[in-house]
């Protein structure tokens, strides 16, 4: 690897990191765009580019997961009972997602789905709709069912589940603090059952670039993780003393921006 790329995935990852700390967010809107382009870069095909990005960005979430959560559980915020609640759901959407619709789904069609899931997270984000006051969260069987679904979106957009299961909790009135450890918390079982599909759905697919083993890029893997690990704990220290509302709305617009420049690509592509 040389050193440009290496310094890329490194700001990257610090990037991705201290938002996975801040926002309970597993990093992949973002990381997904931009690895996508740096891939694309180094001679890998546009359609292939965005499913390795995709898969090593929910790889990166492994790591992530561990250093943000630790963070959050220190100051008591992880609802562990939601996470019961929920990761056997997400592990059996992940799993679903990741060993048998991403490998056959083209690489086109993810692209728009990544897109239309970027503008409604981010709408989402902008709108910061109140819940009815009585509502609470749904037994274990229910929460089961909404963690399959999150586990599913996730796999196929590369998401750390966050965009999905924060709006879950919050729409079930979990205080705003324990929605972003507990999203960082969720992230963990996303990630595993996710990176294990990948990995079972392309383990016989010929490496496009020196380290990929199928879909999932090592090299960037290991520098992203580094950069992400280090810098998570500052963010999960900032989302208790800064205005999370305001950032979320400034994070919306970039959603935004990021939505329309992979509309582009996929149109152009």
């Amino acid at each position: 690897m040389d050193l440009l790329l290496a310094a890329e995935l490194l700001v990257l990852g610090g990037c991705i990191g201290f938002l996975a700390g801040l926002l309970g967010i597993g990093g992949g809107m973002l990381m997904v765009p931009f690895l996508t382009i740096i891939l694309g870069n180094r001679g890998v095909p546009s359609d292939l580019a965005f499913k390795m990005a995709i898969a090593t960005s929910m790889a990166t979430i492994l790591f992530t997961s561990i250093s943000s959560v630790r963070a959050h559980h220190k100051r008591g915020a992880v609802r562990w009972d939601i996470v019961r609640g929920m990761a056997p759901g997400i592990v059996t959407g992940g799993l679903i997602a990741g060993a048998g619709i991403f490998s056959l789904v083209r690489g086109q069609a993810l692209v728009l789905l990544f897109v239309a899931f970027l503008t409604f997270s981010a709408t989402q984000m902008l709108l910061d709709r109140k819940p009815k006051p009585t509502r609470t969260l749904p037994g274990l069987m229910g929460q089961s069912a909404a963690g399959t679904g999150i586990g599913l979106l996730s796999g196929l957009v590369g998401a750390g589940g966050a965009f999905a299961s924060a709006p879950f909790m919050t729409w079930c009135n979990v205080p705003i603090h324990q929605v972003v450890a507990t999203a960082s918390a969720l992230g963990f079982p996303i990630a595993l059952a996710n990176t294990a599909g990948y990995l079972l759905g392309s383990w016989n697919m010929a490496p496009p670039l020196p380290g990929a083993f199928g879909v999932l890029y090592l090299p960037a893997l290991a520098v992203i993780a580094t950069g992400s690990m280090a810098v998570a704990p500052w963010g999960a220290r900032a989302a208790h003393a800064l205005n999370v509302k305001q950032l979320k709305r400034v994070f919306a617009l970039l959603l935004y921006g990021l939505a329309a420049y992979m509309l582009m690509r996929a149109m152009q592509g």
